[in-house]
């Protein structure tokens, strides 16, 4: 796990001035309205999408996967859109009290260019 999060944060250039310094990045607030993109919360997606595709969970993630990263020419760009998807249903989940639905997850996953 170690591994796959140092190659995500190697692919993400932009956080590693913040990484070096983890005291100073902890104590910030990254909100949409200041324009920010907290990058724990983003490296941590990356690791979830990764191991969803590993295992295959929900079923079907790792063929869309596939298809979308042939598709853009690049893994991580394809993680990218996946985690818009994956945002959108926990924000979803999480506004009706409820647990997120495998199932609107990858009708999400499925509407992707």
């Amino acid at each position: 796990m170690e591994i796959l999060a140092s190659d995500w944060m190697e692919q993400h250039p932009e956080y590693h001035a913040l990484l070096e310094k983890p005291e100073g990045a902890l104590e910030q607030d990254y909100t949409p309205e200041r324009g920010e993109t907290n990058p724990f919360l983003h490296l941590s997606m990356h690791l979830s999408i990764s191991e969803q595709i590993s295992i295959d969970q929900p079923p079907g993630i790792r063929e869309i996967a596939q298809k979308l990263t042939k598709k853009l020419g690049s893994e991580h760009e394809a993680q990218h859109q996946m985690m818009e998807c994956l945002g959108q249903v926990m924000w979803e989940a999480q506004r009706e009290g409820g647990q997120l639905s495998p199932e609107k997850y990858l009708e999400a996953l499925n509407r992707l260019p």
